[in-house]
């Protein structure tokens, strides 16, 4: 069943709003610090413990499989919608709930929407889909960051959270006119005789996962380095928020573009270097903000084309059971990404940027050996 236009359009449009209500929070952590009159190593704390909540996402995997990836989209766009709405309370607890809502609705909604394209975009062409699908999280920081910041300042930070409660409502409607029921390959091995999956299809989960792992761990203190580092303001954080949404926009598209007449693997393992590459730049960078800057935009533009091709890669790792690798994808990149998130804090407070860049750089080390080894397992047939 081929994806029109219009389709993918409703499907991406409803992930850039999803992606809006998360991913202003990182960058700027340092107005929730004096809203909830808390500490950053609190937030991140918060964020890490937050980012569990896409564990739920595994529960679904095998109701996306039969066919039901609409229901979960809408289910997702609700939990973002409420997620606006239990921020408004105005406490840390409150701000605690809302993200869980906001990981548990963000979560869905990529693992159902990967699946939902998986099921009907032939491998050969589902890195310019997934690609197109993914353009929402670089969105988030064109339009959405600026806008946060715009809202912030009319309304304080209770703007944004209004926002995602707005959007998400709108947006349950929108994914709910859209077809349901995909189709899955019949007689494919993608599970051992346990029903679980092969090593193959870990592998590179493993790998989507620590990719994952390397850019957030990063990004979830940038706003605060900037800030602290360089003294960049609310506004110039959301225009710099900007310029990075649109080198991961390059990215994005770039997948979109050539993932498919490249190769998935090729040209992820290049981008994952290029992440390491602007992970250096950006420690080298001391007191200039024009290093900073540049070594950003590297780092950016590596992460967001590796992570957007690796979701290509994990879709067929399990061909008769798409929905189970993606949301096992998701579970274990939650984890992982939790993790970094939590150790973001505690790194940055003792070493500065310095130290979760390197935590970053290992996890993306980590990445291209698992991509090489995963690569090497499935040309020796080895599952």
């Amino acid at each position: 069943m081929p994806v029109t236009r219009g389709e993918l359009l409703r499907l991406t449009a409803a992930k850039a709003v999803g992606n809006t209500a998360l991913r202003w929070i990182p960058f700027f952590l340092f107005v929730l610090e004096d809203a909830f009159d808390t500490s950053i190593t609190t937030l991140t704390l918060v964020l890490g413990i937050g980012e569990m909540a896409g564990l739920a996402s595994v529960l679904i995997g095998g109701q996306l499989d039969r066919g039901r990836e609409r229901f979960f989209l809408v289910v997702a766009m609700i939990l973002i919608s409420g997620s606006g709405i239990v921020a408004l309370g105005g406490s840390i607890v409150t701000f605690a709930l809302a993200f869980l809502l906001i990981i548990a609705g963000v979560s869905m909604v990529t693992v159902a929407g990967h699946t939902w394209l998986s099921h009907r975009v032939p491998f050969d062409r589902r890195g310019r889909a997934i690609g197109i699908f993914e353009m929402s999280w670089a969105s988030a920081l064109i339009v959405g960051a600026p806008l946060a910041a715009l809202l912030i300042e009319l309304f304080g930070w209770r703007g944004p959270f209004v926002l995602a409660a707005i959007g998400g409502a709108a947006m349950a409607v929108v994914v709910a006119r859209l077809p349901d029921g995909g189709s899955r390959p019949v007689g494919d091995e993608s599970t051992d005789g346990a029903g679980r999956l092969r090593r193959t299809a870990m592998v590179s989960i493993a790998m989507s996962a620590a990719t994952a792992t390397a850019g957030l761990t990063t990004i979830v203190i940038v706003g605060t380095w900037l800030e602290d580092e360089f003294g960049v303001s609310t506004g110039s954080v959301g225009i710099t928020a900007m310029a990075f949404g649109l080198a991961e926009i390059l990215a994005s598209g770039s997948s979109a573009r050539f993932s498919d007449q490249l190769g998935k693997a090729r040209t992820t393992g290049v981008a994952q270097l290029l992440v390491i590459v602007g992970l250096v730049v950006m420690t080298a960078a001391d007191a200039s903000f024009v290093v900073a800057i540049v070594g950003l935009a590297i780092f950016f533009v590596g992460f967001e084309y590796s992570i957007v091709t690796s979701f290509s890669i994990v879709s067929e790792a399990a061909p008769a059971a798409r929905g189970r690798a993606l949301a096992a994808n998701n579970a274990i990149g939650t984890l992982a990404r939790g993790a970094g998130a939590v150790a973001s804090g505690f790194l940055f407070d003792a070493h500065g940027i310095a130290g979760p860049a390197t935590l970053s750089a290992v996890a993306a080390a980590t990445a291209f050996v698992l991509l090489v080894v995963g690569a090497r397992m499935s040309d020796s047939g080895d599952t």
